[in-house]
């Protein structure tokens, strides 16, 4: 069944629902893109859909491949960042866990997976050619998250650039983002985490058609708070939603409790 917010307004462009649950954030924001992807299959033949990875996020892949209606046939999938030199089969690979998590449950499956390349190896040139991939298939749909440094993707702050004229770039990662991977399972120490990664960059997040930016968790709560409160600066990357007409935002009422303390 739908479900409905519990909280709705506006912050700037930005629209923002709050729910009960975190299921309830998932469900919700996997009905929008379902009818989001159904329209744009049927007035364009296709879709170009960019995914998040991370636990925040499983509520609302596993909501998206239940709901009925879509044509997996005809969607191409992208996803954000992958670490440089993980192996393909490590358990913190994202493009293993959008295979785990979302692809393999797809029937029909995907018209095709993109998934981000890790190599150290030339590693630029391999930024140049997910770019060309990127621009040769214009996003529709994007789905992400904001970390708990209120980065987006691997642009993590102080380093994300708003303006950056690259699509796909090698990036080093802050220690913030980094101890999230590990806090999140993906690694079993800080150690552990690779120090850098390929990411999208901004400007590719926000070159889709609508942008769907779902957070839930209480553990968001400090990064949701400045994203829609703080200044719009670098130091909070997600606080460039609140300037992106195409975004929606997605709470649960514990990753909201900050921002909106009398809910």
């Amino acid at each position: 069944m739908p479900t409905s917010p519990i909280f709705s307004t506006t912050i700037g462009a930005l629209p923002v629902k709050v729910f009960k649950t975190n299921a309830e954030v998932g469900q919700a924001a996997a009905i929008e893109a379902t009818a989001f992807l159904q329209r744009t299959i049927q007035e364009r033949g296709r879709a170009n859909v960019i995914l998040a990875t991370g636990n925040s996020q499983l509520t609302f892949l596993e909501a998206l491949r239940r709901t009925p209606g879509i044509d997996w046939s005809k969607v191409n999938v992208f996803h954000m960042d992958e670490y440089l030199n993980l192996e393909p089969g490590h358990p913190a690979s994202f493009p293993l866990f959008l295979r785990r998590h979302f692809l393999s449950h797809l029937q029909p499956p995907a018209g095709a997976f993109f998934p981000v390349p890790s190599r150290r190896t030339k590693a630029a040139d391999a930024c140049q050619e997910y770019e060309g991939l990127l621009r040769a298939n214009p996003c529709d749909l994007c789905a992400l998250g904001i970390g708990e440094n209120g980065h987006l993707a691997f642009n993590d702050p102080p380093y994300a650039n708003f303006n950056d004229p690259v699509w796909v770039k090698v990036v080093q990662l802050d220690e913030a983002s980094r101890r999230q991977q590990a806090g999140e399972g993906h690694f079993p120490d800080l150690e552990s985490v690779p120090t850098h990664a390929i990411t999208l960059t901004i400007p590719a997040l926000l070159s889709a058609r609508k942008v769907l930016a779902i957070v839930p968790e209480g553990r968001k709560a400090p990064a949701v708070q400045r994203a829609l409160q703080g200044p719009i600066e670098t130091n909070c990357p997600a606080s460039i939603l609140r300037q992106a007409a195409q975004a929606h935002l997605y709470l649960d009422h514990e990753s909201a409790a900050l921002a909106f303390p009398n809910l």
